[in-house]
């Protein structure tokens, strides 16, 4: 009969700790019911990006709050997971295969105006985005 040590039980139960943090981790944000709940705070409609590098404004059509994660990654085929899901701050990580991946963070003012810090590597290149989203109007 072969009997375990202490020290070989914790190493399994870590092991087996290990794998279940990393499974839930990796639990992709599209498989949740609805998405951040700060999502469903901000106001539906047109939106303005006004980036602080000096780059042109953007406008977008807000329609799930969706539209803000990836901003440099316009990719349909990206996995998203959620990292943080606060009442007012949002962190998403993803990974668009073949075009690299990002890191964006959405941090709600107001329900019209948000701050958006984003970093990642697209198409090889490192990048690294600081700006303010501000609903304009109607879509």
């Amino acid at each position: 009969m072969n009997h375990l040590s202490i020290s070989d039980v914790r190493a399994i139960v870590v092991s087996c700790v290990a794998a279940t943090t990393l499974t839930l981790a990796a639990i992709p944000v599209v498989a949740q019911n609805s998405g951040p709940a700060m999502f469903r705070t901000l106001t539906k409609g047109a939106w303005t990006i006004k980036f602080r590098d000096g780059a042109s404004d953007r406008k977008i059509c807000l329609r799930t709050g969706q539209e803000l994660v990836q901003l440099r990654h316009r990719d349909a085929g990206c996995s998203q997971f959620l990292v943080e899901d606060g009442a007012t701050k949002v962190t998403v990580q993803y990974t668009c295969p073949g075009n690299g991946y990002g890191r964006t963070s959405i941090r709600r003012e107001t329900p019209t105006l948000v701050q958006l810090e984003s970093q990642g590597i697209e198409g090889g290149l490192p990048f690294q985005l600081v700006a303010e989203a501000r609903r304009t109007g109607s879509c």
